[in-house]
């Protein structure tokens, strides 16, 4: 468990309280999130009500933390936008195709086709935290990453890539894990639906801390890694894809650690307009669900 590895003053720690309360209150302990990328074991029918666990990835907020908090935290409020932020840079991109660093994956709109691979998969030349496919991204975004691990070991930090790319068919036994395990209706909450994940396009990836703490936690967000990768990573074409608060615009809660490539122009645009997400920028449906449900 990590609820009391909170750092960066009273405030900070209030907010991450509050946030812990939240999940605990809105999601049954369970943190919500985009980028499992593991399937759990299956509990058998005759098994008890599991407690809140932890996979691979993620681990849930324990009660003590949930009673302790005694501050709700208010979402910020987002500058208007206009129906696509995205018209006033000079290179457009497909919000479609998923080859296309602009395209948008949410809940409402699946990858076309649903068992797209990346072309260009390659292991990009940075500290790695697991192997295989999860190592890998595309050219574009590898080359961007490897730049941008540079810059923060150059600052003293170090971060790792924790999971990249995830096929289709990893996607397919990951939730399938889910639903065998917590049904449907938390398993797309925990985990994206095969076809809906950004992983799949390699234009996203995961990192950590090079000290391992809070991975997948929401305490990551005070660890260096998260702190220097919010302020610089539009710097290389990178934005925090779930940000704080937005999970009904985005479909996910806040991930400090996941992180989606779009290119330097559309990144330092959204930053610099104070744009927090993929949704609001290129003028698309907000995706708190899945379409239909």
């Amino acid at each position: 468990m990590c609820h009391d590895c909170v750092a960066g003053g009273a405030a900070s720690g209030a907010s991450r309280r509050s946030f812990a309360r939240f999940l605990a209150a809105g999601a049954g302990l369970t943190v919500l999130a985009a980028c499992t990328p593991e399937a759990p074991v299956a509990v058998a029918p005759s098994s008890p009500a599991p407690v809140p666990t932890v996979t691979s990835d993620y681990t849930s907020p324990s009660a003590a933390a949930v009673e302790s908090t005694t501050a709700a935290a208010e979402p910020p409020a987002q500058a208007p936008v206009p129906p696509s932020a995205a018209a006033s840079l000079p290179g457009q991109f497909s919000l479609t195709d998923p080859a296309s660093p602009w395209v948008v994956v949410n809940k409402h709109r699946p990858l076309q086709p649903a068992d797209y691979a990346p072309a260009d998969l390659v292991q990009p030349n940075v500290q790695l935290a697991v192997s295989g496919e999860a190592a890998l991204l595309n050219s574009t975004t590898a080359a961007a990453a490897e730049a941008m691990f540079a810059a923060a070991a150059r600052d003293g930090v170090v971060m790792t890539l924790a999971s990249g790319y995830r096929s289709y068919g990893t996607q397919v036994a990951t939730y399938n894990g889910y639903v065998a395990a917590r049904g449907q209706a938390d398993a797309d909450t925990a985990s994206a639906r095969p076809g809906y994940s950004e992983h799949q396009t390699g234009w996203a990836f995961d990192i950590g801390d090079g000290g391992g703490a809070c991975g997948f936690q929401p305490c990551f967000a005070d660890q260096p890694a998260a702190v220097w990768v919010k302020a610089n990573g539009h710097r290389f074409g990178f934005v925090v894809r779930y940000p704080w608060w937005l999970h009904p615009i985005t479909g996910y809660y806040y991930e400090p650690w996941h992180l989606r490539y779009i290119g330097v122009e559309a990144a330092t645009d959204m930053a610099n307009r104070g744009i927090s997400t993929l949704e609001e920028y290129f003028g698309v449906e907000a995706a708190p669900g899945y379409a239909g449900n």
